[in-house]
Order: structure tokens, then C-alpha cells, then sequence
């Protein structure tokens, strides 16, 4: 991992893209790592687009401001291709993590984004199946884990069980980390 890893994310209010912001860098905190996890909305409700980012170092982290330059982009709502220009900042060297149906070079297309890599899975799809509701911000966790190992799968496990198991039970704790885990093994990298 380099010196300072910068994650923006995108979603809609209620998709979990600040709980899934939290829970990484909460769990690189664990590793003694510094971070940042903040979500930048206004006034909006549920459904309106949000961006939330983390940061993740092995030094004090001094910035305050928005990620402008990320590392990885996570898109929890593929319908936001459409409206956001989700690469933005994006190097050439940047990755695009996108919950979808469609394949790498479709989300290359839509995003404009043809030089670093992209990583595909139906996030969606695993939290129906696995959680019975579309609450896709877990499973993109195990996406983004597949990319970069930023932490590890069982870390991040320990800080999804920790944090949910009082809040939301051990069954449905527990299903949160097989989606994490199967998106993990699902996602496809191009």
C-alpha cells in the first residue's frame, strides 16, 4: 500500500455508502493505520446522490477536504454513471469499482474511462440473494477488497461483526459477511 490511499465513493442516501466508508477505515484503524471516513451531502433525502471518502495511511493524515484525486472511485449505484462523472480525478493508474450487470468494457464506455482498471460485480444481485434487500454497500466492500487489499477480508469481517452485531443481530450480521465474501470471489478485474 502507498504512503496514503484516497477513496471516493458514490451512492444514493440509504445505499450504506457512508456505513461501508466507515467500516474500512474503521477496520485499517484497527491496524494501527490513520484514516478519514466523511460523507459530503446537503439536505437531501433518501435517493439523492452522495459522495462519502476515506482515507487510509501509515502517517498522520493533516487534509480536510473532499477526495479530489482518488485512488479507487466505488459507484454503489450503477444509475449514477449517468449523471456523475464518477473517473473524475481518476489516474491512470486509478481503479473504477462499480456495482452493475454490465461488463468491464460497457462501464469503460459509460464512464469514459479507459486507462486504469475497472472492476465489475452485482452487488446488487449478492445482497438480494444473500441479505433479502438491495443494500448493495457491503458486498462492494468485498469488490473493492478484491482490487486492493487495503485490508484484509477476515479484518473487515471483525469490524462488520463488531459494529452490527448488537445493531442488527448475529444472522443478519453474519449474512452481511457472506456478501462481503462472495462478492469478493465474484468480482471480475479489466
Amino acid at each position: 500500500m502507498k504512503d496514503m490511499l484516497e477513496i471516493r465513493w458514490h451512492g444514493r442516501g440509504g445505499q450504506g455508502a457512508k456505513t461501508a466508508s466507515q467500516f474500512l477505515a474503521e477496520s485499517a484503524l484497527e491496524l494501527g493505520k490513520s484514516i478519514q471516513a466523511f460523507p459530503e451531502y446537503g439536505p437531501e433525502r433518501a435517493g439523492a446522490p452522495i459522495r462519502t471518502y476515506t482515507r487510509i495511511s501509515d502517517h498522520p493524515i493533516s487534509i480536510h477536504s473532499p477526495v479530489t484525486t482518488p485512488d479507487f472511485v466505488v459507484v454503489i449505484d450503477p444509475t449514477l454513471l449517468e449523471s456523475v462523472n464518477a473517473a473524475e480525478g481518476l489516474s491512470d493508474k486509478g481503479v473504477l469499482v462499480v456495482n452493475t450487470t454490465e461488463d468491464v468494457s460497457a462501464i469503460r464506455r459509460k464512464a469514459n474511462f479507459t486507462k486504469g482498471k475497472v472492476a465489475v460485480c452485482d452487488a446488487t444481485k449478492i445482497s438480494l440473494e444473500i441479505l433479502g434487500i438491495p443494500m448493495p454497500n457491503t458486498p462492494m466492500l468485498g469488490a473493492l477488497l478484491k482490487v486492493e487489499q487495503i485490508v484484509s477480508i477476515e479484518a473487515l469481517a471483525n469490524n462488520v461483526r463488531k459494529k452490527f452485531i448488537k445493531k442488527i443481530g448475529e444472522e443478519k450480521t453474519e449474512a452481511n459477511v457472506k456478501a462481503i465474501k462472495r462478492a469478493f470471489e465474484e468480482t471480475k478485474i479489466g
